[in-house]
């Protein structure tokens, strides 16, 4: 894969990252078995979870959906068990000078909106499992850049754009290293590193490391 560097600024090449056909249909395979097997194994802590949150005391439905910007700006609805309160997104304007941290994403520790099965299912990443769905649709992958919400995207300079050149995913070289211990550079530099070292024997690494993460948690919150 080609790509060009200015500085510290790697630009990729969208043909060069897009035409590999065989690593894209033998990662589309693997996205479908391991999250339509995951799905069936997970099932009881679905239930589990799915009782947690319905019973938590903040009144809000189970799973939160929200709208996400996909591959090539393409929008699409994303799930995950919801950890805040009903109302959080018409929160987010009263909290953004509290952001820690430095660009297009919002990050606080000590969220206020969070709830307290929230902060539990958030510190072990077990409320992104419901983005299985969406693997298994096509709109994400097990692994890739976390897809952004609108509002961030159009912020985004065209070097952060080159994040939205593959199908986004689940979990990716930021949430198994540096996580929210780097800022939204940091995390964009993790993201095209990984979109130039893809392929499947990468992509199997950061899937095992994720699941060391969920054990051990790193910088979640």
């Amino acid at each position: 894969m080609t790509s060009t560097t200015s500085g510290k600024e790697v630009w990729l090449n969208p043909k060069s990252v897009q035409n590999r056909p065989v690593y894209f249909a033998i990662k589309r395979i693997t996205d479908v078995l391991f999250s339509s097997l995951g799905l069936i194994v997970l099932s009881p802590l679905f239930l589990t979870l799915s009782l947690l949150v319905k019973f938590d005391g903040s009144r809000g439905n189970v799973f939160y959906v929200q709208e996400r910007v996909g591959k090539n700006g393409k929008h699409f609805n994303m799930y995950k068990f919801r950890s805040m309160i009903p109302n959080a997104y018409a929160e987010l304007d009263k909290l953004k000078s509290y952001n820690e941290v430095d660009g297009a994403m919002f990050k606080m520790k000590d969220d206020p909106r969070i709830t307290k099965i929230g902060k539990f299912i958030r510190k072990y990443s077990l409320d992104e499992l419901p983005q299985l769905i969406n693997v298994i649709a096509g709109q994400m992958s097990l692994v890739g850049p976390r897809p952004p919400i609108p509002s961030e995207v159009a912020e985004y300079t065209k070097y952060d754009m080159q994040r939205l050149l593959v199908v986004p995913g689940c979990t990716g070289l930021w949430q198994v290293t540096d996580r929210n211990n780097t800022d939204f550079n940091g995390a964009v530099k993790l993201d095209i590193k990984y979109i130039q070292k893809s392929c499947f024997t990468y992509d199997m690494k950061i899937m095992f490391e994720t699941v060391l993460v969920m054990i051990k948690p790193n910088a979640a919150y």
